[in-house]
């Protein structure tokens, strides 16, 4: 049975951290690979990234697998976050091995931040070692195979998308060839997510014919847009962070190619996108449980075209399930507030 979401790749796991309330608006996100670890690789294209361990996944370099991904709000200071998910790693014993004794090991666990700086009204309320252990926590006691919490929630947690609100969404799909890819975003970007002069996702023009609103709802979800932004701090500082996720028997070059065109799922969903102040950044694991056969020899580029595909449905997802926020730091409604759930 699959939830729609990452984790119907078998073995992965999602767990959130979200802190809300007394200054706070953030959260942090972890994906947690099976025992052993997934193939890893990234792809940045956003001019001002908040990322660790990414080197680490270049395919020329010595690590192949990693344990878990975290993805967090509170700009560079949330990478801290990542801490404590090594540390929770390490005792579980997982690891890169570093010598003769099975304890003795190094996790590495790549991260990227969005920036929520001050979205809750305290600008020094964010992710830190604590936030990533909880979410780890969470990860490692949700069930195989269990639905992913959507909207605000984890890193989702104070991101907005324009004058909107974002959050994390998710998405995933079983290929003719029995490959599952899926993908986890958290949307926070500096584009708009929205077709000004219509009101329409422009992720959903991508998934078929589309109910277009009445222009009274429009016109009334222009002014409150207006509204809020003029109550908010500009906030040019933004990323939008992506997890795409198969159970096909990558390497680590054909996992950052899969990194790499799944940024197209960005690009079709936010305009503009991969901007200066933006961080866009997109990881990508593959578990080795389904592996490429001759039988199907276009797999791979099956494999591409569907998790630019998931992205895209996730980010419009994340927009669909994020509820408005007003808080000391600003007000970003809905979508759903706006135009009502018109799925």
């Amino acid at each position: 049975m699959t939830v729609d979401a990452l984790t119907d790749v078998a073995g992965l796991r999602v767990g959130h951290a979200t802190r809300t309330g007394d200054g706070w608006l953030t959260g942090t996100t972890v994906v947690l690979a099976p025992a052993g670890g997934a193939v890893a690789a990234v792809d940045v294209r956003g001019g001002g990234p908040g990322t660790k361990e990414t080197d680490a996944l270049d395919p020329r370099n010595l690590v192949q697998r990693v344990e878990a991904i975290v993805l967090t709000g509170g700009s560079a200071y949330g990478l801290d976050a990542a801490s404590g998910v090594m540390a929770w790693l390490e005792e579980q014993g997982r690891g890169v091995p570093v010598g003769t004794d099975p304890a003795h090991v190094v996790p590495v666990v790549p991260a990227a931040c969005v920036f929520d700086l001050g979205r809750g009204g305290d600008f020094r309320a964010r992710p830190d070692a604590a936030t990533g252990r909880a979410a780890v926590e969470a990860a490692a006691a949700s069930e195989p195979g269990a639905r992913v919490p959507e909207g605000c929630v984890g890193a989702g947690t104070g991101a907005a998308v324009g004058p909107m609100k974002g959050g994390v969404g998710t998405a995933g799909t079983v290929l003719d060839s029995g490959i599952t890819v899926a993908a986890l975003v958290v949307a926070n970007a500096v584009g708009s997510v929205m077709d000004p002069e219509t009101g329409v996702l422009y992720g959903e023009l991508f998934q078929g014919r589309v109910e277009y609103p009445e222009g009274r709802v429009h016109d009334a979800a222009r002014r409150r847009l207006a509204e809020s932004a003029a109550k908010s701090a500009p906030a040019p500082l933004n990323t939008t962070l992506a997890v795409v996720a198969t159970d096909a028997d990558l390497t680590k070059a054909q996992a950052q190619k899969l990194a790499g065109t799944s940024h197209d799922g960005i690009a079709r969903a936010v305009r503009p996108v991969h901007l200066l102040h933006d961080g866009d950044t997109v990881f990508a694991l593959a578990t080795g449980a389904h592996p490429l056969t001759p039988a199907h020899p276009l797999a791979l580029n099956d494999i591409l075209a569907a998790g630019a595909d998931m992205v895209t449905r996730a980010i419009v997802r994340a927009v669909r399930a994020a509820e408005s926020v007003e808080s000391a730091g600003g007000q970003w409604p809905s979508y759903t507030e706006l135009y009502g759930d018109r799925r």
